[in-house]
């Protein structure tokens, strides 16, 4: 039987200019109050990158894929509210809306609200669907696509994850990125890998892939994103214009500034961040990674750490007995991130007690379906 979903409305019951000027103590405690009215079918999930006072009200915090399959897996939740960016609430909806899913709840959907439309994803915004298909038609032209395997990291739209379904291939994350090429090469003979190129040139040289096979594609230019026939007839790995506006903000000048201040330092650093400050690093890992390799630290151990802001100076409160440090000079924070404040999580939770849905991330049937294909060919990998 299939059930029918609460009210949808834009602008919500309540309007949100008036939760903008509550105090932050004053929204915690309508958070706490909305809750608690919700109950067990309500899961609020934060990334590790949002602000503390936000992941305080969070019921799990993570990283985006892996907080979609633990919201996925429970059997009491109805609605979600993923406090992250857009790209993340997508995978969400996605997972907790597939077919095995919706026949366990026969029938029933799992609402997944986005806080803020505007938080987005600078990394993700930087790979249309449109520019992704123009390139694939322009490399047609010039080597076997049939021998292409597409992979997209799980920071992109669905769209593109639709697209690697459709075209053989394959969704990664930061923490499987090289077994997830490994897969692809024993399916092709090259990788076409998006929208991040950080995270697969730092994978892919490790695996002894030369940067001379590894070129890059600009989408902003008009012929073969800006390489010849030949570079691309010789590539192993075609790499996107893209990056992480806040790891891409590291230097390896920053590493050599920390070793020469504090010696004996640690230098911790996510695959996102460009090539010179990967090679230079003590450890490059996810973000899971991260949190697990300073867990399991010493006391006295001493950390620069090259990830968001506002996970560092978390992990600096949550390990006192160590030494850690942000690694750039300069504030990093994922902007998009922030936009998701008490005010707006405060303003979703009470319109949703009210039965009136603001935000709401439905993804296309369609481009659910081929998406799942990909993302059911990484966890093969695993």
């Amino acid at each position: 039987m299939l059930i029918a979903p609460p009210l949808i409305n834009s602008s919500g019951k309540f309007p949100l200019p008036t939760f903008k000027t509550q105090s932050n103590d004053s929204l915690a405690v309508r958070i706490t109050q909305a809750k608690e009215k919700l109950g067990s079918r309500l899961l609020i999930l934060g990334h590790h990158y949002q602000q503390d006072e936000v992941i305080a009200h969070a019921d799990l915090t993570g990283d985006s894929y892996q907080l979609s399959q633990q919201a996925a897996s429970s059997a009491d939740c109805r609605t979600i509210v993923f406090c992250g960016v857009h790209f993340m609430a997508e995978t969400a909806d996605i997972l907790a809306n597939r077919p095995e899913k919706l026949a366990e709840r026969g029938g029933e959907r799992v609402t997944v609200i986005l806080p803020d439309m505007a938080a987005g994803c600078s990394m993700a915004d930087m790979a249309a669907i449109r520019q992704v298909d123009d390139a694939w038609e322009q490399l047609e032209e010039v080597i076997d696509v049939q021998r292409l395997i597409p992979v997209t990291y799980i920071n992109s739209a669905a769209s593109l994850k639709a697209f690697c379904g459709r075209h053989g291939g394959i969704v990664c994350t930061s923490s499987n990125a090289a077994a997830v090429i490994r897969w692809a090469f024993a399916r092709g003979e090259r990788v076409f890998f998006f929208p991040d190129q950080h995270l697969g040139r730092n994978t892919s040289l490790k695996m002894g892939i030369t940067q001379e096979q590894m070129p890059v594609w600009d989408p902003h230019t008009e012929q073969l994103g800006g390489n010849t026939a030949q570079t691309i007839r010789d590539a192993k790995v075609i790499l996107w214009k893209g990056h992480c506006s806040v790891h891409q903000m590291f230097r390896a000048a920053h590493v050599l500034q920390f070793r020469e201040r504090f010696p004996g330092i640690n230098i911790l650093v996510h695959p996102e961040c460009p090539q010179e400050v990967n090679d230079i690093a003590d450890i490059s890992g996810s973000t899971s990674k991260i949190i697990q390799t300073v867990e399991a630290a010493p006391p006295g151990t001493k950390w620069a750490i090259g990830t968001e802001l506002h996970l560092v100076n978390r992990l600096k409160k949550q390990h006192p007995d160590q030494e850690i440090h942000f690694l750039s000079p300069v504030v990093c924070m994922c902007a998009t991130m922030y936009r998701i404040d008490l005010a707006h999580l405060a303003w979703t939770l009470e319109n949703l007690v009210e039965g009136s849905i603001v935000n709401p991330i439905h993804v296309d049937a369609e481009v659910s379906s081929q998406s799942l294909v990909a993302l059911k060919r990484m966890l093969e990998v695993n």
